[in-house]
């Protein structure tokens, strides 16, 4: 692990030592000054691999919210039930978290940029698809729901390798940074890609909506393409290698998160954040009741945007940050103000207030999700970053949807804000409780 102080700036200088895993030099500049220190870290999209990958993520963020809002869309047009579009989730739910663990541990074992030509490849056919369905009118739920499946097991083998191939781009002290950048990215892409795709669907229709996507990807596939070879360096050592993506190397890759204190625990905290604090359930109730007067769409929409837009501001002055070097105490500060602020959240009449705390919530979000991140790929080894990247994307994914049950039945027996301030409290507790029991994650830095 790099052990050495953090970079900081944008001109280049001689190059320090070689970062770990075969990530290039790191290079030294000096100090930032004035506002840049303040914005967001673009050292790492000095590196042209890096930026490659990054750039493939801006195509896809947006892209791939547009087929995100025709998918329900078209499932609601067909059936006229709400209930359809949520069993639509669930199918696409299922697919995302077998194949996210299974590709986590495919790419600890083969090429990643293979990997990622692979998956993305089908992603893009998977969107032809979409559009060809639409197009001629085929009007099969059935249809949509194993296009919609496929789709995101594809998403699954592709999420780790990408995440994982980013340690072998960039040095470890810009790790944060990097995460950083792709993180404002796809944040971004969850804020323009609904409006977008709102704006289009009168003037274009849905099947062109799915064409859109599936032409965005095949600049991600060039992107990707034209990445350097990212081959197991285990293998290369001359390491005994293990099965391609057996039950055997999954559940290896659980015993390392185990026995490795302070991954397992940066996993806990987004867990404990996300399932107990995650309030997007009751937005709709919110909406209907404590700020009806404020108009019940208006409010709907700024309860649902604040997140993401908190999340964006936070990346963009991600420099305020992303230097940091005690990643652990990071996390465990990240994930307070986010309790603290969705406990603000749950306490507000005024439907301004609320979407202040919400979008506090959201950059808290984006600094627990920046060093949560920038931990699974300096702690763990290269040979098990994708297994730990695959686990990580089963939480991010799961974790919401836990939360959509909870805060709903919470909701519904005593009130909507009693179970947004209750669910606030139990991230406070529950995250001073694990950073004062376990120690392992207050003391991790870089």
């Amino acid at each position: 692990m790099d052990t050495s102080k953090s970079s900081t700036g944008n001109d280049p200088q001689p190059a320090g030592p070689a970062g770990p895993d075969g990530a290039p030099p790191r290079e030294v500049p000096p100090s930032r000054r004035g506002w840049r220190r303040w914005a967001v870290d673009t050292r790492p999209l000095r590196i042209p691999a890096y930026r490659r990958l990054w750039s493939s993520t801006i195509v896809t963020a947006v892209g791939s919210q547009l087929t995100a809002v025709a998918v329900p869309k078209q499932i609601y047009d067909l059936t006229g039930s709400s209930a359809w579009v949520g069993a639509a989730s669930m199918a696409g739910l299922v697919p995302l978290i077998v194949f996210a663990l299974w590709g986590g541990a495919i790419a600890d074992n083969v090429d990643r940029r293979k990997l990622l030509l692979v998956t993305n490849c089908g992603i893009a056919v998977t969107s032809v698809l979409f559009w060809l369905q639409a197009a001629a009118g085929l009007d099969s739920v059935a249809a949509l729901m194993v296009l919609l499946a496929v789709q995101q097991a594809f998403w699954g083998l592709n999420a780790p390798a990408r995440n994982a191939s980013i340690a072998r781009l960039v040095p470890a002290d810009e790790l944060a940074a990097a995460n950083a950048l792709g993180s404002t990215v796809m944040q971004t892409g969850q804020v323009i890609g609904p409006l977008l795709a709102g704006v289009l669907i009168p003037v274009i229709g849905l099947p062109e909506l799915y064409l859109v996507d599936a032409l965005a990807l095949c600049v991600t596939v060039w992107a990707v393409y034209r990445l350097p070879s990212l081959p197991p360096l285990h293998k290369e050592t001359g390491r005994r290698t293990v099965r391609l993506g057996g039950v055997r190397e999954i559940v290896a890759g659980f015993r390392y998160i185990a026995s490795h204190k302070v991954l397992l625990l940066s996993f806990l905290a987004d867990i404990i954040a996300m399932v107990f604090g995650m309030p997007r359930a009751l937005f709709p109730q919110l909406a209907a009741e404590t700020y009806a007067p404020y108009g019940e769409g208006l409010a709907l929409g700024l309860l649902f945007a604040a997140i993401p837009v908190g999340a964006v501001l936070g990346g963009l002055f991600s420099g305020t940050f992303s230097r940091a070097r005690r990643h652990g105490w990071m996390v465990i500060g990240a994930v307070l103000a986010w309790g603290a602020a969705v406990v603000g959240f749950g306490l507000s009449d005024s439907l301004w207030l609320a979407v202040m705390f919400l979008a506090v919530a959201g950059i808290a979000d984006m600094v627990s999700m920046v060093f949560r991140g920038a931990i699974l790929l300096s702690a763990a080894t290269d040979e098990m970053r994708g297994r730990m990247q695959g686990v990580f994307t089963v939480v991010v994914a799961g974790g919401p949807r836990l939360a959509d049950v909870l805060h709903g039945s919470a909701g519904s027996a005593f009130g909507a804000p009693a179970a947004v301030v209750g669910g606030g409290l139990l991230v406070v507790v529950a995250m001073t409780v694990l950073a004062l029991a376990v120690p392992a994650l207050r003391r991790y830095r870089i």
